[in-house]
């Protein structure tokens, strides 16, 4: 089958101006982060016209924001605002994935303030605990707490999508999760980050994506997968996406970059050329799938 030519919907990535002070995380500081490792590669300013030159000649038709870490410490949907106050060409950050504290007692009116400043169709949640402290940035079990479910179910009300960056440990906590919202839509971020590349690690990541692939309103993005490959080679970039999407199916897993840090594991033509070759297995109508439509269909591009 020729290789996949069709439009393409980057399902995640992040957008920052560092001269605003608001992400910590990048310039320094941040401890929590220390897990990623030499940031050196983000600390420059990645707007609109920095990711179009990335996408270059691919066959782009728009892409999805999410939250790029905004300092805690401000109003989340200055993110959203600033976002809207910049140009955004050809369909750039066409939807917005926002953060809100689902614990807060204004969850309903923090949610309402994202959507009335831009098209935000949900907010991520980051629940990525881990054994290992260096590899920890929340405790255990918080999509378990009250508060926060109580925040859940506002936001399963109001129509919108949970993202949550997450790695296996949470898997069931997810799948749970999703059966008792079945109502809600939930997108699980980078492949469910299996940072644990041994036997143990990677088998409890396969056990992880099929628990979860057996709630039907869960949903992968197939983000930043170089990250999670065994190597680079065009067998281990395979390896990596079919995991997801034999688990979650055609229907249920998408494209995405997480540029610039998927800059990291591949540049961005890679990122396309190496999940085309890895799908080119499937149907013309399941590629544009994975590539477009479901994207198309979970974000509300219509």
């Amino acid at each position: 089958m020729a290789a996949y030519a069709g439009p393409v919907i980057d399902a995640h990535h992040h957008l920052w101006d560092l001269s605003l002070g608001r992400h910590p995380w990048i310039t320094g500081g941040d401890p929590a982060m220390a897990s990623l490792g030499n940031l050196d590669f983000l600390r420059h300013d990645y707007l609109p016209p920095d990711y179009l030159r990335d996408v270059g000649e691919t066959n782009f038709a728009g892409s999805v924001h999410v939250e790029a870490a905004w300092d805690r410490a401000d109003d989340p949907v200055a993110e959203t605002r600033w976002l809207m106050s910049i140009p955004r060409p050809r369909g750039v950050a066409a939807r917005l994935v926002g953060f809100v504290a689902l614990e807060a007692a204004d969850v309903e009116a923090r949610l309402a303030a994202h959507r009335e400043a831009g098209p935000v169709v949900g907010v991520r949640e980051t629940i990525r605990w881990h054994p290992d402290p260096a590899k920890r940035w929340v405790e255990a079990g918080v999509l378990d707490r009250t508060d926060k479910r109580r925040g859940i179910a506002v936001l399963a009300r109001a129509g919108m999508l949970l993202e949550v960056l997450m790695n296996p440990y949470q898997s069931e906590d997810v799948a749970r999760l999703a059966r008792d919202f079945s109502d809600l839509q939930i997108v699980v971020n980078h492949c469910a980050s299996p940072m644990d590349r041994d036997a143990v690690g990677l088998a409890r990541w396969r056990a992880g994506l099929a628990a979860m692939a057996g709630c039907p309103n869960v949903a992968i993005k197939v983000s930043n997968f170089g990250a999670y490959a065994a190597d680079r080679t065009p067998a281990g970039l395979r390896a990596a996406v079919l995991a997801c999407v034999d688990a979650f199916g055609a229907g249920r897993a998408m494209f995405g970059t997480d540029y610039p840090v998927g800059r990291r594991a591949l540049g961005y033509r890679e990122n396309v050329e190496g999940f085309a070759a890895a799908i080119a297995g499937f149907s013309a109508d399941e590629q544009r799938a994975l590539f477009h439509d479901n994207a198309r269909r979970i974000y509300r591009f219509d």
